[in-house]
């Protein structure tokens, strides 16, 4: 069979998983891993700096090899990887040779995401996604007619908190105009590499503004969860009922005005804009103010009447008031690592080419993951184990 992998598997799961544990020579960088009647072979092709892992699945109930549609954020080709089936809906890859941020990756087969990807493209559909060690804080969703002092609010929560929140940075067609930084600004990109995106489920929420399109990327409100951020998303009810519609766990914010009336004082005040554009920003206003208060679509109702007051309660939302220090929660780091009982998946470290082995081993707790493709996978927990269970075949390097 070659190099056998580091993995602990336990005799109970052997005829359930069959080819899992597979971990072939780098120059090979093939795994076969079945789940159901479906077997999985994953293969890197290319150096490193090329996303061509492949995957094709084969059918032993029709005995047909098929190539799926691959979504979700694609990793680089490795030189080896091992494989197990951790679920009925995704397999745990451990890369060989990645730094410890990226060595971790799933893919799904049959989660959710899939399945709606399956039936929104009609065709067989796998998607990776990083997992990532611990979990975030959820995201924010803000939304409230314009005038209503949302942006005062989230000015005051960045200046207070500068460590603990961020913004994504949103995609859009329209070219960068004088000064605009791509990545800083917006992410620029055509319209048909946006529209295929939107077509695959990356996309949280997304519009059409005067021909060109706008929208927030799951992968942009991850990269802030990455920096150890909490993300802050200011969009429209509409764009608030995509997000609450996708995958994302978020908590949902309206902010109110006390009065409409109030709201129109507000608005003459700033006197930044002509008539015409008060006129059409008081009839979505009003439009918004209906659909955000009876939609039952937002967590929380905050009724701006007094700004410090909205901004205590709107603190007390997010359990901050107290909160004299802060801590940028960056996510945890992670090692190399594969196979479970009781949502448990063994990993032995060897480091090779020593004239002594040495060996670590760790357990992987994987019973409370969160997200997934085409965002990370989060809420894994490692921690070192000092024995081999009873029930486990070792099979070493």
């Amino acid at each position: 069979m070659g190099e056998a992998p580091a993995f602990f598997v336990d005799d109970l799961h052997k005829s359930a998983i069959n080819g899992n544990g597979t971990d072939l020579k780098p120059k090979d960088s093939k795994t076969s891993t079945d789940i159901g009647e479906r077997t999985y072979v994953i293969g890197g092709m290319g150096d490193r700096s090329t996303p061509s892992i492949c995957v094709r699945v084969f059918d032993r109930s029709t005995g047909e090899w098929f190539n799926p549609a691959v979504l979700g954020t694609v990793p680089l080709s490795w030189a080896g990887h091992s494989a197990v089936a951790v679920s009925e809906d995704r397999i745990l890859i451990i890369t060989k040779d990645s730094i410890p941020d990226d060595c971790i990756w799933f893919l799904e087969v049959d989660t959710q995401f899939v399945r709606d990807q399956k039936q929104n493209l009609g065709t067989e559909v796998v998607a990776w996604s990083k997992g990532v060690v611990g979990n975030i804080e959820k995201p924010i969703v803000i939304s409230g007619p314009s005038g209503v002092g949302k942006g005062t609010l989230i000015s005051k929560l960045m200046s207070e908190f500068p460590s603990m929140f961020g913004f994504s940075v949103s995609h859009t067609t329209r070219a960068p105009r004088e000064k605009e930084t791509n990545g800083v600004h917006y992410h620029f990109t055509e319209r048909s590499v946006m529209e295929k995106a939107i077509k695959e489920g990356m996309f949280l929420e997304f519009a059409s503004v005067h021909g060109n399109l706008y929208g927030t990327s799951i992968e942009a409100v991850e990269v802030v969860a990455d920096a150890g951020k909490r993300c802050i998303l200011d969009i429209d009810v509409q764009g608030a009922r995509s997000v609450r519609a996708s995958s994302l766990e978020a908590i949902f914010i309206f902010i109110c005005p006390p009065s409409f009336e109030e709201l129109k004082k507000r608005l003459y005040a700033r006197a930044t804009e002509t008539e015409e554009q008060i006129q059409k920003r008081l009839r979505n206003a009003r439009t918004e103010l209906e659909q955000g208060q009876s939609s039952g679509l937002f967590d929380h109702l905050l009724v701006n009447d007094d700004l410090e007051m909205c901004y205590k309660r709107l603190k007390n939302i997010l359990d901050l008031n107290g909160n004299t220090t802060t801590t940028n929660k960056k996510a945890q780091k992670t090692v190399n690592f594969s196979k479970h009982r009781e949502n448990k998946v063994f990993i032995s470290c060897g480091n090779a080419g020593m004239e002594e082995a040495s060996t670590s081993l760790y357990v992987l707790d994987v019973s409370s993951l969160k997200g997934g493709a085409p965002g990370r996978t989060r809420g894994l927990n490692i921690s070192a184990a000092d024995h081999i269970p009873n029930g486990y075949n070792g099979i070493a390097h």
